[in-house]
This record gives C-alpha cells, sequence and structure tokens, in this order.
C-alpha cells in the first residue's frame, strides 16, 4: 500500500509541530511571537534584504551548527572567555543567553534600521558594564574592540562554514565576500575597528587572533558543558548530539587540538558530518511549515 505525500504530511504534522514548537521555545524565548511581530511586522527601511546573502545565511537552519561552533572557537581567547565565564551566566542561565543573541542578530539582519539600532544600543550598554580580570590577572572590556573583533571572526567564520556544508543553498564566491562585508557592517556599530570585508580577510583575521588563543581551563570546561553536558532533556539530547558533532567536524584542526577534542578526520566526514545534515535538514523540515506562525508573519512581511 502506497501512501501519498499528503498523507504523510499529515501524519508527520504533530511531530513537526513539537520539533518547530521546541526550536522556538528554546532558541527565541517565550516571548518569540511577540518579538517576531517587534522584527517582522514593523513598516521601514531596512539595511538588507531576502536577497542579500546575510538574509540567505541568518536565515538558514545551519545555524544551529554555526552556532555551537561559534562558541567553541570563542571560548579560545582567554579574556572573551574570563567575560562569558563572569557575567554571561551561560551556566545558569545558558537559554536566557541563546535567546538575546537569536534575538539581536534577527533585529539586526531582518529588522528595519530603528530596529537594528535599538538592538545594538542596548548590547553596547550592557557591554559597558562587562569588565574584570582573567585568571592569568589579565583585564577584560566587553567593549574592547579587539575583543569584539574575535567574537565577530569567529561568528562570521562560524555561520559561513556552516553554510557553505549544510545550508539550503549555495553562495558563489562573490557572496561569500559579501556575506562577509555585510556582517562586518553590523560588527562596526557594536564597536569592531576594520572587520573582514572578504573571505580572504576573514582567514587573516583568524590567523591573526591564533598567537593569543589557548585551550585555558575554562575554554575546556565550556567545551565539555556544550558537547557532554548541555542543559535539554533527553528527548532532545539526540537532535542536539547531532548538531553538535557536525559543530566539531567544521573546527579548524589546531582548535580541537586546543579544547582537547579529538582529531578523527575520517570519523567526522562519514559519520559526524552527515549527523550535522541530517539535524539541519530536519530543523529546516520544521520550520518551512507554512502554517507556523513565524513564517505567517514571515509572508505578510515579503
Amino acid at each position: 500500500m502506497s501512501i501519498t505525500a499528503d498523507a504523510f504530511e499529515s501524519a508527520a504534522q504533530p511531530a513537526r509541530r513539537w520539533l518547530a514548537n521546541s526550536l522556538r521555545d528554546k532558541v527565541a524565548g517565550e516571548d518569540a511571537e511577540a518579538n517576531a511581530r517587534a522584527i517582522w511586522m514593523v513598516d521601514g527601511e531596512r539595511w538588507f534584504n531576502q536577497g542579500d546573502p546575510i538574509w540567505r545565511v541568518h536565515d538558514d537552519a545551519s545555524m544551529f551548527v554555526g552556532g555551537i561552533r561559534a562558541l567553541l572557537l570563542q571560548s579560545l581567547h582567554p579574556l572573551a572567555m574570563a567575560g562569558v565565564a563572569g557575567h554571561s551566566g551561560y551556566r545558569s542561565d545558558p537559554w536566557g543567553r541563546l535567546q538575546r543573541t537569536s534575538t539581536y542578530l534577527a533585529a539586526t539582519t531582518f529588522g528595519t534600521v530603528a530596529t537594528a539600532e535599538a538592538s545594538i544600543a542596548r548590547v553596547r550598554s550592557i557591554h559597558e558594564r562587562v569588565r574584570g580580570r582573567a585568571e592569568d590577572g589579565g583585564r577584560y572590556a566587553a567593549d574592547d574592540p579587539h575583543l569584539l573583533g574575535w567574537v565577530h571572526v569567529a561568528e562570521a567564520d562560524s555561520f559561513l562554514a556552516s553554510y557553505r556544508r549544510f545550508g539550503g543553498s549555495r553562495l558563489t564566491p562573490a557572496e561569500e565576500d559579501r556575506y562577509v562585508e555585510q556582517s562586518g557592517s553590523i560588527a562596526v556599530r557594536l564597536g569592531v575597528v576594520d572587520p573582514p570585508t572578504t573571505v580572504a580577510e576573514l582567514r587573516e583575521a583568524l590567523d591573526a587572533y591564533r598567537p593569543e588563543l589557548v585551550g585555558s581551563p575554562a575554554a575546556l570546561e565550556a567545551a565539555r558543558y556544550l558537547l557532554l553536558h548541555p542543559p535539554i532533556g533527553w528527548s532532545e539530547r539526540a537532535g542536539y548530539s547531532a548538531l553538535a558533532a557536525g559543530a566539531v567536524a567544521l573546527l579548524p584542526i589546531w582548535a580541537k587540538e586546543m579544547l582537547r577534542l579529538p582529531v578523527l578526520p575520517i570519523t567526522e566526514r562519514l559519520v559526524g558530518a552527515p549527523l550535522g545534515d541530517a539535524a539541519v535538514r530536519a530543523i529546516r523540515w520544521a520550520l518551512s511549515d507554512p502554517r507556523h506562525p513565524r513564517n505567517t508573519l514571515r509572508k505578510q512581511t515579503t
């Protein structure tokens, strides 16, 4: 007996709705719909549109893998990690931190200029209060342009690497350069000085930071937390583990060595990357439901 596509879709709808709502609650929070309305339903000039590379990358399910990779990579700068450990509440309120980050990315990518500028102003205000000393005695400040630059290049490299491997479409080399330039235009407004504007410059920026990077005890603890003890229920653990496997597979070898992660190229190619791909495809399927409020708002705007 054959099953029609419509019958399969109807049977799978409860699972699709559960996955979409679970992701929304974890990543965007309980006020996800209100935030979405504030971003999508407000008329006005926007910095970017649907055809821009930054819109395509930040609107894709591959961001889930890219976000994990970015956090692992960012942890390798001891001063940036000290600021996260001391002020972000990544252990006591990990989902709150993720929700604030995802709202910021959505506001600055998809929102009106006014919405984006207000979001940047809020983050800058928070950064002004984040100061302290790392375990080695080094001073850090969240609004330090150099540290902001590291956070930015780690994110841009991670989001682009994840989209390149798991994205729903492909960017041309020119579009990849454009993505780096567009993401850098937001970083400048946050306080980054002279961010990279091409993929080649992005690679150079990462290489320039490498002498400052180290697998500190705080970085190793953060990696264990993200990869082995994430704050999720058992019903969600398999999907998260697949995303994390994809993120680790995309890390540079030197970053894995600093984080004391196994370097297994064949296993990553045959297991880690395919697991990440399967998880991203499942998320893309869940979030593409035309009946979901997220997509209803999107249709009304675009």
